[in-house]
């Protein structure tokens, strides 16, 4: 039991970082070719481009629930924002025609993935603070545990919301 809804929680903050990946990655793509005017490259290649950014966003997502567990440790969730950026966008470059005046191309092409999975990181946290994606829970914790902390927060939510009124 207790995997099959670590299973579920996995899938829900693979989903939201694979659609937020895609969609930032998505945006960028659009603005790059506005700006550029760079038409020259398919639908089906830019398709593919975002089917790639979201799988990713996904594989980010699902990693990123695991490394912050239930600490709020800044360096940790930075670090995987900037471990996934740089292994993407490094990826990107094309080190066979490296020139230096090129350098700035290149940068932007690792900022790019960087920023992608900041957006990504920024709404896992949302998620995560309006509990609709639990933290994965330590060996030592039970789901339930988690699961009560989300239906007691809801609650005090509920309350304050009416006792506003």
């Amino acid at each position: 039991m207790r995997d099959t809804m670590e299973r579920i929680e996995s899938v829900k903050a693979g989903s939201l970082g694979g659609i937020a990946t895609g969609m930032s990655y998505g945006l960028m793509l659009t603005i790059d070719r506005l700006l550029l005017h760079e038409y020259s490259r398919s639908f089906v290649t830019l398709g593919l481009a975002v089917s790639i950014a979201i799988v990713s966003g996904f594989l980010f997502g699902v990693t990123y629930r695991y490394i912050i567990r239930c600490d709020r440790n800044e360096h940790l969730n930075s670090g995987a924002v900037l471990a996934f950026g740089l292994v993407r966008g490094l990826a990107q470059v094309n080190v066979d025609e490296f020139e230096l005046s090129q350098v700035w191309i290149d940068s932007l092409i690792v900022a790019k993935s960087v920023i992608v999975f900041a957006i990504a990181r920024y709404t896992l946290d949302r998620a995560l603070a309006k509990s609709w994606v639990l933290p994965f829970a330590q060996p030592s914790q039970d789901l339930s545990i988690a699961i009560s902390g989300r239906v007691e927060r809801e609650l005090d939510a509920n309350l304050m919301g009416e006792s506003n009124k």
